[in-house]
């Protein structure tokens, strides 16, 4: 038996714009942190080889935190490694300036185990009886199926035969896609497993064919709507004619959650959502709050955030406040024993948001409550320094 680590979509070097700034970090930081867990994992399973397949950066001359950073997780798993091998993909292309290219200084920094496809005739023989070819992008959009142009299986051939390239398998007629890849291109091209990337979640295009050809997905996710993201295929082949057993094998530190709340009770569930730290939630609040659970919602998302003194509760926080509406008026949120003055505000206050025919003015009037209710829990909570 054969053993195979096959993964892709690292996109190392990705930026997180929409992020908070120590938020970008950390997501940045765990696509560096998850090819040492993946090396790993192919020593625990003992694998014969480990097959990149295409866009291990995000661009084809990446910042050199993130190439040399590369460089030095492959430096630190020394000793006996199985042959790794990198395909470029149609985000970083092989070109003459790219970090793929023979010059540059990452690829004097790469051990001997670790092999970059850079001709497009590559193949290695992984053992006796197996043989892998490779074939990278050289640019960032194609119409040619890489797929195809592998070699075909010669008469008498009885070699495991391992294909990889990067591209798309969506072949719906009329659309125009990049890098194409036939789903049946391993079975034309004789071979026993086409491993492709591009698609950021896991997926075997051919369930129904003789030659799988899957899609390990990215090892961590990159958006909240890459189902199937954060894994890696560990793909045994066993002889010629036996369709291999591919497994999806979990790598991924984060995982990337979308939850509305669309009432208090939801909203406060959240904290008490297990593993926090290692989500990234896109949080939406979708309801209508009283002034005094505007205060709460204003507590309970400083706790998931954290602030500059504290941890937050969850690891990388995004809050859509869009449709979080304050309740008009005072309702019953202040208490009977107020000052005269400030009862008398808050009456006036409420007559104005009863009478007012304007959208605006009825919101100006709400607001003024909320920071007058604001104001007063700041003084209850220092003694009455603050008011």
């Amino acid at each position: 038996m054969l053993r195979l680590l096959h993964t892709a979509d690292w996109h190392l070097g990705r930026r997180f714009p929409s992020f908070p700034e120590e938020g970008q970090k950390k997501l940045s930081r765990a696509r560096m942190d998850v090819v040492a867990t993946i090396l790993d994992v192919a020593r625990r399973n003992a694998v014969n080889a480990i097959v990149c397949v295409g866009d291990i950066f995000d661009d084809p001359d990446p910042a050199p935190d993130f190439w040399d950073g590369l460089a030095r997780t492959f430096q630190g798993h020394a000793g006996n490694h199985p042959p790794l091998f990198l395909i470029p993909g149609n985000h970083d292309p092989l070109t003459q300036q790219s970090v793929w290219a023979p010059g540059h200084a990452f690829r004097s920094k790469l051990p001997a185990w670790v092999h970059v496809v850079d001709r497009d005739d590559f193949s290695y023989e992984i053992a006796p009886n197996a043989i892998l070819y490779a074939r990278p992008c050289r640019s960032k959009a194609g119409e040619n199926d890489l797929a195809m142009a592998l070699p075909t299986r010669e008469p008498g051939d009885e070699r495991l035969r391992i294909g990889c390239v990067h591209g798309c398998t969506f072949d719906m007629e009329g659309y125009q896609t990049n890098f194409p890849i036939r789903r049946d291109a391993g079975v034309l091209r004789g071979l026993d497993y086409l491993a492709i990337g591009d698609t950021h979640s896991f997926r075997d295009v051919t369930e129904n064919l003789a030659v799988p050809t899957v899609y390990p997905g990215a090892p961590e996710p990159t958006s909240f709507d890459e189902a199937g993201a954060g894994r890696v295929a560990l793909v045994a082949l066993f002889r010629r004619g036996l369709r291999p057993r591919v497994d999806a094998e979990p790598v991924a530190f984060w995982r990337w959650i979308d939850v509305r709340c669309r009432d208090m009770n939801e909203l406060r569930a959240l904290l008490t959502t297990p593993g926090l730290d290692r989500h990234v939630v896109r949080l939406h609040l979708d309801m209508t709050v009283s002034l005094s659970e505007e205060s709460e919602v204003e507590r309970i998302l400083r706790d998931l955030r954290g602030t500059d003194a504290t941890h937050g509760r969850v690891g990388v926080l995004v809050e859509d406040l869009a449709n979080l509406r304050l309740q008009v008026g005072s309702g019953d949120a202040f208490p009977d024993d107020l000052p005269p003055v400030l009862k008398d505000t808050v009456a006036r206050l409420d007559r104005l948001v009863a009478g007012a025919t304007d959208e605006s003015e009825k919101s100006r009037a709400t607001r003024a409550l909320a920071h007058l209710y604001k104001l007063l829990q700041s003084h209850d909570a220092t003694g009455g320094r603050d008011l």
